[in-house]
């Protein structure tokens, strides 16, 4: 370990023992909608699921929080039966059987700016995320009766049960060497960071795990992460692969030409004022040179900017302009 000049030897020794204090008293975390009733779900029949096929969609689930989608495969169902209403996103479950989903610096940081620490008595805030040369590099501050700066440069994996695992390779608290002096004082982040209040993060030992699913914005999303990775400037989630759920054989968009679009198939679909039996809708990008940017809060303005047209099996395909693209866009904090 680098030699620590006394000065900052001792304050080190009092910022980690107020570190390691008692946890400030403050209200409870937020309750998200996200957190399911207790008891098991009734059985949904097989006319209610909608089958979802993805590929190459941003799929926005907040406005600066965007789910990079390569391709995804799963079924959409209402929270009460009945038919899934596009405009009433607190109403409907997404299930993930597969798919690969990537989220950048950006997204990361919102969502534990906004979502998972956004509590009184936080024990981080003011979170920047940064990923390149295939780790995680986060900064912000720890606050436990003093603000105090750190960082860590961290690797990310998935763990047994389905987690994204955060493991740090090195830290620094208050600009000195934390590993050092937590080998020094035998701390570990689990002792430095109480997540008590939290909703969807734990710490154990060193590693902060994250369910990656229970921590987004609704819609509700169900899956099973199997494999989490670093690909150049996004963490990449791998979700297990399942059999389409209610349904038979593999969904295949109607139109082979799509190269960046959203499919859904069977169940009922409301959307403003119409109403899809046995649904069979495709929606394509009307830019298919970037991925296709969705956000289902403005979805009514990306397609009144397009236009539509039904296909021989009286299915429907909605061409869509991305919502970057559409001037009525909301303003972005990114």
């Amino acid at each position: 370990m680098h030699a620590i000049a006394p000065a900052r030897f001792i304050s080190a020794i009092v910022i980690l023992q107020a570190l390691t204090a008692a946890p400030i008293a403050g209200s409870p975390a937020r309750a998200f909608s996200r957190v399911m009733p207790p008891g098991l779900p009734a059985p949904i029949a097989a006319d209610n699921i909608t089958r979802v096929l993805m590929r190459n969609v941003n799929f926005y689930v907040d406005p600066n929080i965007v789910l990079h989608i390569r391709e995804l495969r799963g079924t959409m169902r209402s929270k009460v039966g009945g038919p899934v209403v596009f405009d009433d996103k607190y109403s409907f479950i997404f299930h993930i059987n597969s798919a690969e989903v990537g989220l950048d610096g950006s997204d990361l940081a919102v969502l534990m700016n906004k979502y998972i620490f956004a509590y009184r008595g936080a024990p981080i805030k003011k979170v920047v995320v940064t990923i390149s040369g295939g780790e995680m590099r986060m900064t912000g501050v720890l606050h436990k009766g003093v603000d105090i700066p750190f960082e860590i440069r961290a690797q990310v994996d998935a763990t047994s049960d389905g987690m994204m695992r955060i493991h740090p390779t090195r830290t620094k608290i208050f600009h000195l060497n934390g590993d050092g002096l937590m080998r020094v004082f035998h701390l570990s982040l689990e002792k430095l960071i109480d997540v008590s209040k939290a909703i969807g993060v734990t710490v154990h030992g060193d590693d902060i795990v994250i369910d990656p699913v229970r921590v987004l914005p609704p819609p509700i999303i169900e899956g099973h992460i199997m494999k989490v990775r670093v690909q150049g400037d996004q963490v990449v989630q791998t979700f297990g692969a399942e059999p389409d759920r209610g349904a038979r054989g593999s969904l295949t968009s109607p139109d082979a030409s799509a190269r960046n679009f959203m499919y859904y198939r069977g169940g009922s679909l409301r959307f403003g004022r119409l109403t899809m039996q046995n649904a069979d809708m495709l929606i394509v990008d009307l830019n298919p040179s970037d991925p296709f940017a969705f956000d289902l809060d403005l979805y009514s303005k990306q397609l009144v900017a397009g236009y539509s047209r039904t296909l021989s099996g009286m299915g429907l395909e909605v061409y869509m302009r991305d919502i970057d693209k559409v001037s009525e866009k909301r303003p972005t904090l990114r």
